[in-house]
């Protein structure tokens, strides 16, 4: 197998802020989202990379009335009503035109059209599968509801993405039952699992920084037969894409992704990417300015060495028929979303 690119965006809106920020101090960064989703789409069009855009299920309605009809009867009951955006129902504008920051069914629509796009799964209400009120028949019913919305934009759900890393391993079935392939696992450096829960907290946020600029941890990128063939597979995160910054930090963290992408591209291993489209909503231009840079590079190890780029779901697929199997080999259905 040739190295491998794996890009999966969170794509969130206010969803994915609504127990951090009040809206009124993140509408710019939003409404800049709006407009650097086109940007990132022209970017992997001309580039032509396969991408994972991990959505939460409530932006694919255009109204409030359309939500309201598929909501499910099942739903988690948090301890606090700050995590539930069932409770955030009344504060919701009619349509996506006049509340563009709840819904987004237009742009659903845009990436799905767009070549090489996968509509993936970041659950249906941004569901906390780690917090105090949730259950198995709540997740179920959300897991039902996020393939019944995507099924009306013409899209079969086939990997997932949990909010907040909040992995529950008891709802493998479930997620299995419903069709999903794959998920993206934390990221795993020399201070995860055990060793990280008994580092203080300050300490393993600073390493989690400084490794984004600087060689603290070892290559991110993994060989593929490290993948656990059972169950959806662990396609775990190798880096986080932070906001352009600009100066000496943006060209070192710059050095740092393309270094550890060439390294995935000589030994043939798998470098999968990840960051929130409205990471790139408060300085559009100066973020796919560095994106663009970093896949000019992937472009580079495509033509010396055949690095490729896939979907979670295609890679998935790739890995379960074996080595050098043809994601074109899939079922058309599901084939659909990310390659139409």
């Amino acid at each position: 197998m040739r190295g491998t690119l794996v890009i999966s965006l969170d794509f969130e809106m206010y969803w994915g802020m609504l127990d951090r920020v009040p809206l009124d101090s993140y509408r710019d960064t939003l409404l800049g989202t709006r407009r650097a989703i086109p940007g990132l789409l022209d970017l992997f069009r001309e580039f032509e990379i396969h991408a994972t855009w991990a959505t939460v299920g409530f932006l694919f309605f255009p109204t409030r009335q359309a939500l309201a009809r598929g909501l499910p009867q099942a739903r988690p009951t948090y301890g606090t009503t700050d995590f539930s955006p069932y409770e955030y129902m009344s504060r919701l504008g009619p349509d996506e035109e006049r509340d563009p920051f709840h819904f987004a069914a237009s742009l659903v629509d845009l990436i799905g059209d767009a070549p090489h796009q996968e509509v993936a799964s970041h659950t249906f209400c941004h569901y906390y599968c780690l917090r105090d009120g949730q259950d198995p028949e709540a997740f179920r019913a959300d897991v039902r509801a996020t393939a019944a919305a995507a099924a009306r934009h013409g899209v079969v759900l086939e990997s997932i993405v949990f909010p907040r890393n909040q992995l529950n391993e008891t709802y493998f079935e479930i997620l299995q039952e419903a069709g999903i392939r794959a998920y993206r696992g934390k990221e795993r450096r020399w201070w995860s699992g055990a060793r990280e829960g008994r580092l203080p907290l300050l300490l393993v946020r600073a390493l989690r920084l400084a490794d984004s600029y600087l060689p603290i941890s070892s290559s991110a990128c993994y060989a593929p037969e490290a993948v656990e063939m059972h169950g959806p597979l662990n396609l775990w995160a190798s880096r986080y894409l932070r906001p352009g910054s600009g100066g000496l930090l943006e060209r070192l963290r710059r050095r740092r992704v393309r270094g550890e992408m060439t390294r995935a591209a000589h030994t043939g291993r798998i470098y999968h990417l990840w960051w929130h489209p409205e990471n790139f909503g408060r300085s559009p231009e100066r973020n796919l300015a560095a994106l663009r840079d970093l896949l000019a590079h992937f472009h580079s190890l495509r033509t010396r060495w055949g690095m490729e780029s896939l979907t979670m779901g295609e890679l998935a697929r790739r890995l379960t028929a074996g080595q050098g199997a043809a994601c074109e080999a899939a079922p058309e259905s599901a084939v659909a979303l990310s390659a139409r």
